[in-house]
This record gives C-alpha cells, sequence and structure tokens, in this order.
C-alpha cells in the first residue's frame, strides 16, 4: 500500500517528468561536446541521467534540491579520485571504499544525493582516461554537467506552480506557521525514532497531513474510494 500511495500521481505528472528527463538529459550531452577534454563523459552521464529521475520526478525531494545534488556529486568525486590515487593497486577495494566512504561525506556535510555513489564508483572503475583527469574530474566533467542540469531543472520546473523548485525559494512564500497541524518539534523526534532517512519536506508533511485530515474535502471520500479500487486492482 505504502509503494501505492507514492504512485498516486496524475498522467500529467508522468509525462512532464519524462519531458523534463528529456530536456535535462539532452542539455548536458550538448553542453558535454562543446567541453574540451570530454573523453569518457558518456559514463559521468549515466550517474546526472539518475540525478535527472531526482529533479525531474520527485523536484520536492530533500535528495532533489540544489545542495544535495551538487555537493553529492563534488564530494564524491573528491573521494572518488582520492581512492583511485591511494589504492591503485587494489581497485575492487578503491571501488567499495569510495561509495562507502562518499555516503559518510554526504551524510556528513548533508547533501545525500543517491547518484553521487556512481560518480564516485566512475572515478575509481573509469579506467586510464578518468585516472589521468586527476582531480580536475571534479570540475570537467562532473560540476560541469552538475552546472547544466540544475540550470536546466529550475528553468523547467518553474512555469508549473506545483513544481516549487528549488523549495528554499518559495519556503518564505507558502510558509503558515499558523496553519502547522504538527509542530516541528514532533515531526523531528518522530523522525529521530525513525532514524531512517524520509525524503521529504516537512512542509509536504504538513499538507499530505492536513488534507488527509480534510474531512469536509468534497473530494476525500471520492478520491480514497479510488485509490482503493485501484491498489485492489493492482
Amino acid at each position: 500500500m505504502v509503494r501505492r500511495l507514492a504512485y498516486s500521481v496524475s498522467e500529467r505528472e508522468h509525462w512532464i517528468s519524462a519531458t523534463g528527463g528529456l530536456l535535462g538529459t539532452l542539455a548536458v550531452l550538448l553542453a558535454s561536446q562543446l567541453l574540451p577534454g570530454n573523453h569518457g563523459n558518456s559514463l559521468i552521464i549515466a550517474s546526472m541521467g539518475a540525478s535527472a529521475v531526482l529533479l525531474f520526478a520527485a523536484p520536492h525531494g530533500a535528495l532533489s534540491q540544489p545542495w544535495p545534488v551538487l555537493g553529492g556529486h563534488l564530494v564524491s568525486a573528491l573521494v572518488g579520485v582520492s581512492c583511485a590515487r591511494w589504492l591503485e593497486g587494489d581497485p575492487m577495494l578503491a571501488a567499495s571504499l569510495a561509495v562507502a566512504l562518499s555516503i559518510a561525506a554526504m551524510y556528513s556535510l548533508r547533501c545525500l544525493h543517491p547518484p553521487g555513489g556512481a560518480t564516485a564508483l566512475y572515478a575509481v572503475m573509469g579506467g586510464e582516461a578518468v585516472h589521468a583527469m586527476g582531480y580536475g574530474y571534479l570540475l570537467n566533467p562532473v560540476l560541469a554537467n552538475v552546472a547544466v542540469l540544475l540550470i536546466v531543472s529550475v528553468a523547467f520546473n518553474y512555469p508549473f506552480a506545483w513544481r516549487r523548485y528549488p523549495q528554499g525559494w518559495f519556503a518564505s512564500r507558502t510558509a503558515k506557521p499558523e496553519k502547522a497541524m504538527i509542530p516541528h518539534s514532533r515531526l523531528v523526534y518522530a523522525l529521530s525514532q525513525i532514524d531512517t532517512f524520509v525524503d521529504i519536506s516537512e512542509e509536504d508533511l504538513q499538507r499530505i497531513y492536513g488534507l488527509a485530515m480534510c474531512d469536509d474535502c468534497p473530494t476525500a471520500q471520492a478520491t480514497a474510494g479510488a485509490l482503493a479500487a485501484k491498489s485492489g486492482r493492482a
């Protein structure tokens, strides 16, 4: 049921997300062709493709915000290059350690971004062309690709009023403390008890709770019935 609820979005949203992924990936590929030293970029684009899924299909998620995208890729690239150099004679250990340390570093820097693991892995397993870049790998292709993808995601999501990306830009406009149904301290406590990363903002949690508790909403019961019927057929 929880997995089905996560996919309770309209067909329109499916195609908007797909279109964003198309434009974002195309922009990164085109930009990569214009940059010098673009050898081996095809596999780095793979990690950008994973980022595109988050940016265009889940733009409100904590993992999709600009700092996690930028910081996640850059810190993971730094860790990956360092592991490749320090453990040059043992690529399997270097690759495994690169991913593990990237996760720890992203958590510490509050920039957890799953595709960063692929960026770290490729720094080790990308072959001689990538190894020859050294720490220049962080600037081109990683930083260059991330910058293009973020620019496209901000521009693409902006016209759609319900796609508030980046969320930080809209927080001051949409925040309504008087309507907060769950005190912030209680949310923090609840999340601490779960003790796992939850990819949703506090604003969206409050909004979901408010809509779920809205007994007077005219479509609430009809929507609940439709979702139940859909779940039964799935």
